[in-house]
């Protein structure tokens, strides 16, 4: 979604300063995006926003789909980073599977996530192409993790799992399920403490009874 800068070099002098500008301009695209709205939201005010040129941000980001789409895909990294999806050598499958959970549990609980969600309905209804585009950017590359990781338990003979994309599927929407729905409409606060565990445990729970070997 980056085109490459031929300062991007992973040991060039200035790739610090690049880093750092990059992580700017994102923070100050999420904080607009979520505040202002998709469209209300224009490269200027990312840049001004981040302390940086607009020629910097086009640098890093070509328009402003790639830009939108970078930061989704930084929020879900954050939280769910690409690691988490390894399975550790004799790790119980179980604690495997709650850790997944408890990062999944407190991304879809944040105040960002949320604003986001709400943010992609409401473009969606304009345009279905940006519902299509936030997926691509975030959901499909921790359904995609999930699913490596839940066929490598497969073929490890830990749990009996035919199709780990459908379960992988499964999996999230348990975690979401109604207190996700009742956040998004507004009627409930977020999942926390003691009530989070309880509710990712009796998933995770639940997960396992259902594809024991």
């Amino acid at each position: 979604m980056r085109i490459p800068m031929s300062n991007d070099a992973p040991n060039g002098p200035g790739r610090p300063k690049d880093l750092a500008k990059r992580e700017a301009i994102l923070e100050a695209a999420k904080a607009l995006f979520l505040s202002l709205g998709y469209a209300n939201t224009s490269m200027d005010a990312v840049a001004a926003a981040a302390g940086v040129s607009k020629l910097t941000v086009y640098s890093h980001f070509t328009d402003k789909q790639t830009l939108f789409g970078s930061a989704v895909m930084a929020t879900c990294q954050n939280q769910l980073p690409d690691l988490i999806f390894e399975y550790p050598a004799g790790a119980p499958v179980q604690e495997v599977l709650l850790n997944i959970g408890r990062n999944f549990q407190a991304l879809i609980c944040s105040d960002e996530a949320v604003k986001l969600s709400r943010l992609i309905i409401a473009l969606g209804s304009q345009d279905p192409a940006f519902g299509q585009f936030f997926y691509e950017a975030g959901p499909k590359r921790v359904l995609a993790g999930m699913e490596a990781l839940l066929r490598e338990i497969d073929e490890r003979g830990l749990l009996r799992i035919a199709n780990p994309l459908q379960a992988a599927e499964h999996f999230f929407c348990l975690i979401k399920g109604a207190p996700d729905y009742r956040l998004l409409l507004g009627c409930a606060g977020p999942l926390e403490g003691d009530e989070a565990e309880a509710h990712v445990r009796e998933v995770v729970e639940l997960f396992i009874r259902a594809f024991e070997a």
